[in-house]
């Protein structure tokens, strides 16, 4: 299976920001090569169309769809309508399945496709944490994409992935010196996440205790979510990439109402060695 080509760094981006348009063309613009809009804040399909036609030449990807709440039919419509206008800007995330056998359930969606023949697998990665939906991402798309996970694990995951299929490792990093301070925005997302049994059982793996993992201790912490300065937190995703992964989905957390922390990602793509791009 050919690899997906995202470039070496990326962005994600909540589509729940009201200008989330205009902060995807800004990291566009300041190098990073794919813009990854996460799915839990996802309103409707729309909001990727928007993206793509607001940016150049940005990979646009979804990290991830849910494949419970939006349709396959509806993805493969827009995947179809975009690959006309945008051809091979659009790499679809799937992912988010629930219920008493999710991977049931992901296998339909992707049949659903494959009988239609809309999305590719050469155009579709999959959220991967446990072995199963590795296994899965290897078999019937061109890519795993996990969150929350060390470079050891990643290392892992690209073993059992093999060589041929697209590694894509979201990592969040908090660009803050102050310990205490960047320890308290890191645990958000963390124990928002950290809620769910499959990244429970994902910390497990990696080596975690029930205790670390209820209390979010700073050794979870500090292992999953970096911070520091810029070039501090600009290793992690080089560390990442060492370690196996073909790209990395660089997710800057702070303090919400600080606004989106544009000085930040601009101060990691200058550690990073991201070029501006002229529009």
């Amino acid at each position: 299976m050919p690899k997906i080509d995202l470039g070496p760094v990326g962005a994600v981006v909540s589509p729940g920001e009201d200008d989330f348009v205009d902060l995807a063309v800004a990291l566009e613009q300041l190098g990073y090569t794919t813009v990854w809009l996460s799915g839990g804040p996802m309103r409707g399909l729309d909001q990727i169309a928007a993206v793509v036609r607001a940016t150049r030449t940005a990979k646009i990807a979804t990290g991830i769809i849910a494949v419970d709440r939006f349709p396959a039919d509806e993805v493969g419509a827009l995947y179809t309508e975009l690959e006309a206008s945008d051809p091979g800007r659009f790499v679809v995330g799937l992912g988010g399945a629930h219920g008493s056998n999710p991977l049931q359930t992901l296998n339909g969606y992707l049949d659903v496709l494959d009988a239609a023949g809309t999305v590719p697998v050469t155009s579709r990665v999959m959220a991967a944490l446990g072995p199963r939906m590795v296994d899965l991402a290897r078999d019937r798309a061109s890519g795993a994409f996990p969150v929350l996970v060390t470079p050891g694990f990643a290392a892992g995951i690209r073993k059992r992935l093999g060589d041929d299929s697209t590694l894509a490792v979201e990592q969040l990093l908090v660009v803050d010196t102050d310990a205490e301070r960047a320890r308290a925005q890191a645990r958000g997302p963390l124990g928002f996440l950290g809620q769910s049994p499959s990244y429970q059982a994902s910390f497990r793996r990696m080596g975690f205790t029930d205790q670390e993992i209820a209390q979010l201790a700073d050794r979870l912490v500090d292992a999953l979510v970096p911070w520091g300065d810029a070039d501090t937190v600009a290793a992690r995703a080089s560390e990442q990439l060492q370690a196996g992964a073909d790209h990395v989905a660089i997710s800057v957390v702070a303090d919400p109402a600080a606004g989106f922390p544009l000085d930040q990602w601009r101060a990691v793509a200058a550690a990073l060695g991201l070029g501006l791009q002229s529009r």
